[in-house]
Formats: structure tokens, sequence, C-alpha cells
């Protein structure tokens, strides 16, 4: 079996967020099963030649766009055997030392995308399957299918499009297929007139669909979670599937992870609290064993539940003897609310906005909870890490978290956590409160800790079901 992925990031090489540490793991899972799996994704300007080796594919290649063309470059090097390919361009990529954020996001992904499909042409390796990730690389898979079945070389390669936030369509003006040369792509009822929406156009085209939850799977198909796609997968519901994404357990792991002050395992729980001990002297907060700590890891978006989450801290540190610690960036409107928070807690609340892996690991190691209230949960992993390294999650009943938490008190011999099912403020507050009880009896909270580290959320399971999928994309196609 031979797969290319595609992914506008990819860890290490570009990171903004769940999305490259799926893009960059699930190849390596891929060949440690055998499978020849391949990354393909762009050169940004600060992916530097010295840190990885880079090697030239190759003369350049002719890349099919706007009123001519464009002339790319093509690049490998390997990441724990897996080969790695990246696209070099003057103009819309390598120019830029970020992923997105840009004005022309939507021509600079069209071009990245047709700028796969000629790269393809010139390897001496065909795929059997092609996996793209989110709408950046749905091109792709459009061309694929309108284009693709004509042409001897391409024919035969089948699709698997995996959608990892759908908040996100690449919706754009239908000009970008005059650019992108693809103007032969029909109109869907559910894009906009005059527009063009790339993750609709993938979701149409793919061979397969998935998702990183059985969950989320399911609650796409309404109008509540479907983001307006949702009567398009309605009708494609019978090649959508989902599959729960792995985290590295070689790059998680609190026995060997040098960011943590001390390094612990299952049978060794004692000693995560000099890490709880670490992080309250470090964010200037006191260092009280007894006190407990509240953490959160997360992209600042509405989807992520952050209005019942403010007014639910509001509440708890207003009565109760508690720390709050919240790294992440995003909206700037609740980055400002956070911060105001922590203004109006300054001795018990830390705002962090910025992305600081490093920091990030030592919430996850040092935290007793770890709080993710979404609206909505595409596939995070931010809850599973958690889970691994020690901190007691509390989520909301939807998308993955519902997959991968057990509530302790509908299920007092396996809980693993502690769930709420009504987006409210107040039923998390519920939770909170159910939680920071059972923290109080020292026995008990040690066996939920047990309990979720020990939650197996490595890529065997998941690599096996994605292979079964590879397998139906290339029957179907």
């Amino acid at each position: 079996m031979k797969v290319l992925v595609l992914a506008a990031e990819a860890a290490p090489f570009a990171k903004v967020g769940g999305l490259a540490d799926v893009a960059g793991a699930l190849p390596k899972a891929l060949h440690n099963v055998g499978v020849d799996a391949r990354l393909l994704i762009p050169r940004y300007g600060h992916i530097s030649n010295k840190d990885y080796d880079l090697q030239r594919v190759g003369p350049s290649i002719t890349v099919p766009v706007g009123p001519g063309q464009e002339r790319v470059h093509l690049f490998e090097t390997a990441v724990d055997g897996v080969p790695v390919y990246m696209l070099w361009d003057e103009k819309y990529l390598s120019t830029r030392q970020k992923v997105y954020g840009f004005n022309d996001d939507a021509r600079r992904f069209a071009f990245f995308s047709r700028a796969i499909i000629s790269a393809m042409q010139v390897l001496e390796w065909k795929p059997d399957v092609v996996h793209a990730h989110d709408w950046h690389t749905a091109p792709v898979v459009a061309w694929l299918d309108v284009y693709g079945r004509k042409e001897a070389f391409l024919k035969e390669i089948a699709t698997l499009f995996t959608i990892h936030n759908l908040a996100y369509q690449g919706t754009c003006g239908r000009l970008i297929l005059t650019f992108a040369h693809m103007q032969d792509l029909a109109h869907l009822p559910s894009e906009p007139p005059g527009q063009v929406n790339w993750m609709a156009q993938g979701i149409a085209h793919a061979d397969l669909i998935s998702v990183a939850s059985p969950t989320y799977s399911r609650d796409i198909l309404t109008p509540e979670a479907g983001m307006g796609l949702d009567r398009l997968l309605f009708t494609r519901r019978d090649r959508l599937f989902g599959i729960l994404n792995g985290i590295d357990n070689e790059i998680w792991d609190p026995k060997t992870d040098s960011a943590l002050t001390q390094t612990f395992a299952v049978d060794s729980l004692k000693m995560r609290a000099v890490n709880k001990t670490a992080l309250q002297r470090e964010m200037g907060l006191t260092d009280r064993a007894d006190v407990p700590m509240l953490g959160a890891v997360f992209r600042l978006d509405p989807l992520k539940g952050l209005d019942i989450l403010l007014p639910a801290l509001q509440a708890l540190l207003g009565e109760l003897d508690m720390q709050f610690v919240l790294l992440g960036t995003g909206e700037e409107a609740y980055e400002t609310q956070f911060r105001n928070l922590q203004q109006a807690f300054p001795r018990r609340v830390r705002v962090f906005t910025k992305f600081d892996e490093r920091l990030a690991r030592r919430i996850y190691g040092g935290v007793d909870l770890f709080v993710a209230p979404s609206k909505f949960e595409p596939g995070g992993m931010s809850h599973m890490i958690a889970m691994r390294y020690g901190a007691v999650p509390i989520v909301r009943a939807t998308g993955v978290l519902a997959d991968t938490v057990l509530d302790l008190d509908a299920q007092p011999a396996r809980g693993t956590g502690f769930v709420f099912a009504s987006y409210t403020s107040e039923a998390l507050e519920d939770a909170l409160r159910r939680a920071l009880g059972v923290y109080r009896d020292k026995a008990r909270w040690s066996d939920v800790q047990r309990r979720a580290m020990e939650m197996d959320f490595s890529w065997e399971a998941s690599t096996q079901a994605y292979l079964d999928l590879y397998r139906r994309a290339r029957a179907l196609h």
C-alpha cells in the first residue's frame, strides 16, 4: 500500500494546531505497519535546510495557474524513516513565515494543490491513495475526480478526505477556478452563489470522507453542527466515517518528558506533585498542594466553549479556593476577557496568550484538572495528552470528548473524568463542583487519575482503521 498524505501543516516542520500533530504522526504510524507512506507539505520561509537536510528532487516543476504558469522546486527529507516532500516557490508559500492568516490564503492553497498535481507526475512513485487533510488540499481531491480520471497516470488513485475543523471551509469567489485552471468544477447546492467552498468540494469529490470522532461523524449531519454542509454530508453519509486520532506515545510521555521538573509514571504517581509545585512557583501562584489547580490549553475560539467557561470560572473563583491557568491564542476579545479574569483574581489566575509547547507540557504534567467545555469538538487531542500526564478531564459530551472520557459518577468503577451534556455555564459549573468534591477524596482521586493515565490513545488502533478506509476507498474508486 502506497499512501501520500497532504496537509498545510505537519509537525515538526510547521504547526498551528492539531492538524499538524495528525499529519506528522500518521505517516510514521503507517510506516511502522509496513505502509509506504509519504508526506507532502509546503516549504514555508521558517523551514531551514540546515535543520532538516533538505535535498532537491529533480528539475523545477511547471504549475499551470493564472494566465500562465509558475515554477516550483520539490525538496525531500525524512523523519523516522518517512519520506517528506516539500514544495518551494517564490511567491505563495516559501516567502511566508507563517502558515495561515494572509489575504490571499485561498489563492495560496489553490496554488499548493495544483503544484501537488504537477509534482505527483514527476515523482518516480505513484500512490494508491491520496489522503488529503482539510480545505487547503481539497482542490487536489476535486481535481483528481474531475480531471484525473482522464489521465492514465492518475486515474487509479483513490482519495480519502479528512475534515479536522468544519468551521474553516476555504470559501472564496469562483474566479479562483480560473486561476487554478479548474473551470469545469461544478457549483454545489451548498455553495453560496458566485463562490467556491473548498471544504464542500472535498466532501463532494472524495472516494471516502473521515472525521476524528465517531460521535462527531453523526453530529455534523445535523444543522446545529454541520456548519451549512449538513445536507451535503447527509447525502454522502454512506462514505463518511469517524476514526479517533491517536497521540504519539513517544513524544507525549511523562516518564521521559524533559520539559517536566519531575518525570513520573502510573506506578510513581506521587512524584507528579513536584510538577504542580514547580508550575505554581513558575507562575507566581501560591505553592499549595491542597489547592486544586485547573488548566486549559486550547485555541481561543467560540467553538471551544469559552462563553460558558468564563462565567463558570468567575462563580467558582469567587467562592472556592482554587487556581486556574490558561495557555492559548485566538480571538482578541477572548484574550481580553481572560486577562480581565486574571486582573480580577491576580493571586489565583494566570493567562498566557501565546504558543509555548514547553509550557503546555508543564501544564499537562502539573495541573490537577484539565477543562475542555467545547460546543463542538471535531478531534481535539489536548485532553488525551492531559490524561496521559495525569490531569483529570472535565469535558462536554460532544464529538471526540464524548468518545474518549467516561464520567466518574455514571461509571464509578471505570470513570476517567467528568462529563456534562447541556451547553450552559450552569452545567459546566456543576461538573467542576463534582470534580472538586472528588479531589478532596484522595484515594478516589488517585484511582481516577490512574485510570485516565492508563487509557490507550496510541496510534495502533487508529492506524488499522485508516488502513481499512484506504482499502475501501480503492475498491470504491
